[in-house]
C-alpha cells in the first residue's frame, strides 16, 4: 500500500493543535488510515504529545506548545506547530498504511420495541415494513465504529441497511434512556447516558458504554465492529440486575 505521507495534510487548527486530514468522505479506506496514524502516535508519542482524537477523515493531535518547541531547538528554531509536523511528517514517512483485518467484534444485546424502542412502529411504518422486518435487518449486519462524540463513549457508525432508513424526529426529546438504540437518517447509534436528541428510539441495551471507572472508559474504541442481539424485555431486565452489581 502506498506511504502515508502520499495521502495527508496536515494544517493547524490552534496554538497547541493540528489536524491530520487523510481522505474526505466517510468510507472505510480512509477510517484504515486513521487507524493508522492514531495507532502511531499512540504508540511513538513525540516529546509534547498529549492526546490524539480520530474522526472520520481525519486525526486531531493534541500537544503541549512549550515541550514541542524545546524539543526541537538542536535544529534550528521554528515554531511548536512547525516543529510538531515535523515530528508527524518523520514518524509518518517510517510506517505503510496498515492492513486492519483484526477488528473487535463486540456483541451488543437489545430489547426491541415496547417501552424500550418506542419508534420501532414508527420506523417500520415509514420504510413500509413490519416491526420485526426492521429488527431482523437492524440485527442483521455488522457496523464499524468510526468515531466516539456527541456524548462519552457514542459511537458512530457505518453500515446500515438504507431499508431503515428514518429521519430525526421533529422535535427532539428532553431526555433519552441510556443505552438507547437509535436511527437518524442512514446512521444507527447507541445513547450511553441519558441526554436530549432526536434519534428514533427502537430498543435499549443493557450493556454500559461509559465507564469511567476503567482505562479506556468506554465499551466501544474507534475500529470495533458491533453486531445487535435482540433478547427479550425479561432478558433485559436480568442483564441490567448483573451489570448493576459489577
Amino acid at each position: 500500500m502506498r506511504n502515508l505521507l502520499e495521502t495527508i495534510q496536515i494544517r493547524p487548527l490552534s496554538d497547541s493543535a493540528l489536524v491530520v486530514q487523510v481522505g474526505e468522505g466517510i468510507n472505510e479506506v480512509t477510517h484504515t488510515k486513521v487507524k493508522t496514524i492514531l495507532n502511531l502516535l499512540e504508540k511513538n508519542p513525540f516529546s509534547g504529545f498529549i492526546e490524539a482524537v480520530p474522526a472520520y477523515n481525519s486525526v486531531t493531535v493534541y500537544y503541549n506548545p512549550i515541550n514541542v518547541y524545546f524539543s526541537n531547538l538542536e535544529k534550528g528554531v521554528q515554531s511548536p506547530y512547525e516543529n510538531a509536523k515535523t515530528k508527524i511528517l518523520s514518524l509518518m514517512n517510517q510506517s505503510n498504511i496498515a492492513e486492519m483485518t483484526n477488528n473487535r467484534l463486540v456483541k451488543i444485546p437489545v430489547a426491541y420495541g415496547g417501552e424500550m424502542g418506542p419508534d420501532l412502529e414508527f420506523v417500520a411504518s415509514y420504510n413500509g415494513l413490519t416491526p420485526s422486518e426492521v429488527i431482523k435487518i437492524h440485527s442483521s449486519a455488522q457496523y464499524l465504529v468510526y468515531m466516539l462524540g456527541f456524548a462519552p463513549g457514542f459511537p458512530f457508525m457505518g453500515g446500515m441497511d438504507k431499508q431503515i432508513a428514518t429521519p430525526r424526529k421533529e422535535s427532539p426529546r428532553l431526555a433519552i434512556a441510556p443505552g438507547s438504540v437509535g436511527i437518524a437518517g442512514s446512521q444507527t447509534g447507541i445513547y450511553p447516558l441519558e441526554t436530549p436528541g432526536g434519534w428514533q428510539i427502537i430498543g435499549r441495551t443493557p450493556s454500559r458504554l461509559f465507564l469511567p471507572e476503567q482505562s479506556p472508559p468506554t465499551l466501544l474504541q474507534p475500529g470495533d465492529r458491533i453486531q445487535f442481539v435482540p433478547i427479550s424485555v425479561e432478558d433485559y431486565a436480568k442483564d441490567l440486575e448483573v451489570k448493576s452489581w459489577e
